[in-house]
């Protein structure tokens, strides 16, 4: 099974053919397809890998948005002990499900 090293979002996943993933927010309408051309690496379970420097030229992963959704709620909560300190913030990222489709490279 052929496998990929992909970054988006700012962040590098370990994706295969068929796999779903929640990643950063896309500008793209569920049903759109995307393309992700920042691979970083081509490999083969058990097999052969095939690292870029740093990316892989000409090589593709294709990709189909499924679902554009907000992640669950992260509290953020601070407080300084014997000073009467205390914040309390939450933050819900937007995220995007995308299913994977080739792996070109």
């Amino acid at each position: 099974m052929t496998y990929a090293i992909i970054k988006t979002g700012g962040k590098q996943l370990k994706v295969k053919t068929g796999d779903v993933v929640d990643i950063e927010k896309l500008d793209a309408e569920v049903g759109a397809k995307v393309t992700f051309d920042e691979v970083l690496a081509i490999g083969e379970e058990g097999g052969k890998l095939n690292v870029g420097t740093p990316k892989i030229e000409g090589a593709t992963v294709s990709a189909e948005v499924k679902d554009q959704f907000r992640g669950k709620k992260v509290v953020v909560f601070k407080m300084k002990r014997r000073k009467g300190y205390r914040r309390t913030q939450g933050h819900r990222q937007s995220l995007t499900r995308v299913e994977i489709g080739e792996i070109k490279g």
